[in-house]
């Protein structure tokens, strides 16, 4: 039989210390910390005969770790000891069964890396031998030195203990010891304020029984950083001022007294026509603005022009057109600024007014498209609109329009419209408050009742959003344009439908819109009357 060759090392699942697991060509591993020695196909017991007895464990000797400031009173409390294995130094911390009988211990080396010796699936959480099996508090730590850390300002008075296995395998630890740390009134977790020590704590918090959680923040690494940083006085309070485990979005109305005494900070953009501010106040970020009219009556014109707006005011925008290439978007945007439809045609407009137009608009830095052509990824739009917002750092996107939206974000399993759009509207109502830029939304009406569309003049009411209850629900403001294509003066009676902000609606303005320059104008027309 060909002599098996070593390929690489690993960590052992076992005693979970790191690449101490040799692999070989044949299949079969050998750990080198707790002996255990597996086949391809089936599991052997350790070669050493009785890993478990007393023998087996490594003797040292309790002392002070000056080096993180626990002294000797609290290292023979928990009986954390020093000593060698293998001719290298170690620190012990020794692990305890549910009879106080010690069943493992957990060495760890100069260069930060584990070993396990022992029993560990029979051990309980590092200290819980110390402890009653019930009391008003408990504080869980993440490693075992934070563990002696938080004992030590506390006296060794209070009960502390730490997980085995560090953020990974908090939860299963929890959950093993769940019996013993119900009995205590509340149970603080003080781990890493690193994202897997906070996401494991949250993880543990919700193992235990409603209200009996409690989760502590802290400013610096862990809790011994914070002692060796002279902050012990600090620390303290980080486990006093731990805040009670709640699941999202569950708030206590007492905690918000440092967002409350914030006074906010309004920063309204004024619309390019001035009439509208009157109502609106103006356009603002952490806001969803739907924009909806009947077809051919200036959604689109009416974006491009406040997209131009906004970037003569210097914010940075995106611009989403679903129903075009990014050439004709671009187009459309400099020519606002040209006061020409340069898609329908160029003529009298030389290369470097085209230039400035183009630097002053699309080239200026703080436009930015996405070209979607081609891509027909469930939820492609979403992840591109979180991109432009956190990376692009743009203030207000501008999607146009919500309906052909809804094949890219919603659901591929139903064709239910109305399904469709309470998901897509949840999901970008979610994704302004978790980024903070202003959305611009267009979306399309229903067809109305009787033989006269909106393009003859029918008014545009709440109800005549088309699909969906959530548009209305969800929208911070509802505008919309309503137009009567028969006439020949090409006005654009803007109403305000919903304004969240002041809560002032009905008619805003009339604009009229000019075939030759492509823009809507504020006018001075007041033959529409306001029925709202």
């Amino acid at each position: 039989m060909q002599e098996s060759e070593f390929l690489h090392h690993t960590n052992c699942s076992y005693c979970l210390s790191k690449d101490n697991v040799a692999v070989y060509t044949d299949g079969h591993t050998y750990c080198f910390g707790c002996q255990k020695r597996t086949n391809a196909t089936e599991e052997v017991p350790p070669m050493q005969a009785q890993p478990h007895t007393p023998d087996s464990f490594i003797q040292g000797t309790a002392s002070p770790l000056s080096k993180r400031q626990i002294d000797l009173h609290t290292a023979k409390k928990f009986n954390y000891e020093v000593g060698t294995n293998n001719k290298k130094p170690v620190q012990i911390a020794n692990y305890y069964d549910k009879d106080g009988t010690k069943v493992a211990q957990k060495l760890r080396y100069p260069d930060k890396t584990f070993q396990w010796i022992g029993d560990v699936k029979s051990a309980g959480l590092f200290g819980q031998n110390l402890w009653r099996d019930k009391g008003k508090m408990v504080i869980v730590t993440e490693g075992e030195i934070d563990c002696l850390t938080m004992s030590r300002l506390n006296s060794n008075k209070f009960p502390v203990v730490s997980v085995k296995t560090g953020a990974a395998g908090a939860k299963k630890d929890i959950q093993n010891s769940l019996e013993w740390l119900e009995g205590f009134d509340s149970v603080v977790f003080m781990f890493d304020s690193d994202d897997a020590g906070r996401n494991a704590a949250l993880e543990c918090a919700k193992v235990l029984s409603p209200n009996k959680a409690k989760i502590a923040t802290l400013p610096l690494k862990d809790a011994n950083e914070m002692l060796l940083a002279n902050r012990a006085k600090e620390l303290t309070d980080c486990m006093w001022g731990a805040k009670a485990y709640r699941p999202d979005g569950i708030v206590l109305g007492a905690d918000l007294w440092d967002e409350i005494k914030k006074e906010d900070v309004y920063v309204s953009v004024p619309y390019p026509f001035e009439c509208m501010n009157i109502k609106t106040h103006g356009l603002r970020k952490g806001e969803l603005v739907t924009i909806t009219a009947g077809s051919g009556v200036g959604k689109s014109s009416f974006c491009r022009q406040v997209a131009y707006h906004l970037l003569n005011k210097d914010y940075k925008v995106g611009y989403i057109a679903l129903e075009e290439s990014v050439k004709r978007s671009s187009l459309g945007i400099m020519g606002v600024a040209l006061e020409k439809p340069l898609h329908l045609s160029r003529e009298g407009i030389e290369e470097d007014s085209l230039k400035k137009a183009f630097d002053d608009t699309v080239g200026n830095g703080n436009f930015y498209l996405y070209n979607h052509f081609g891509s027909t990824a469930s939820d492609n739009l979403i992840s591109k609109i979180r991109y432009l917002a956190k990376a692009c750092n743009v203030d207000f996107v501008v999607l146009d329009h919500l309906h052909m939206a809804l094949s890219a974000v919603g659901d591929a399993t139903t064709n239910d419209e109305r399904k469709l759009i309470d998901y897509t509207v949840s999901v970008l109502r979610t994704l302004v408050e978790e980024t903070g830029i202003g959305l611009i939304l267009v979306s399309h009406l229903k067809r109305p009742e009787g033989n006269k569309g909106y393009e003859d003049g029918v008014a545009v009411s709440m109800n005549s959003l088309r699909g969906s209850a959530a548009i209305a629900q969800l929208s911070d403001m509802v505008i919309s344009l309503s137009r009567d294509l028969q006439d020949d003066k090409n006005l654009a009676k803007v109403n305000i439908l919903k304004n969240r902000f002041s809560g002032e609606t009905g008619h805003a303005c009339t604009l009229h819109y000019n075939l030759e320059t492509g823009l809507l104008k504020q006018s001075d027309h007041t033959e529409f009357k306001d029925e709202f």
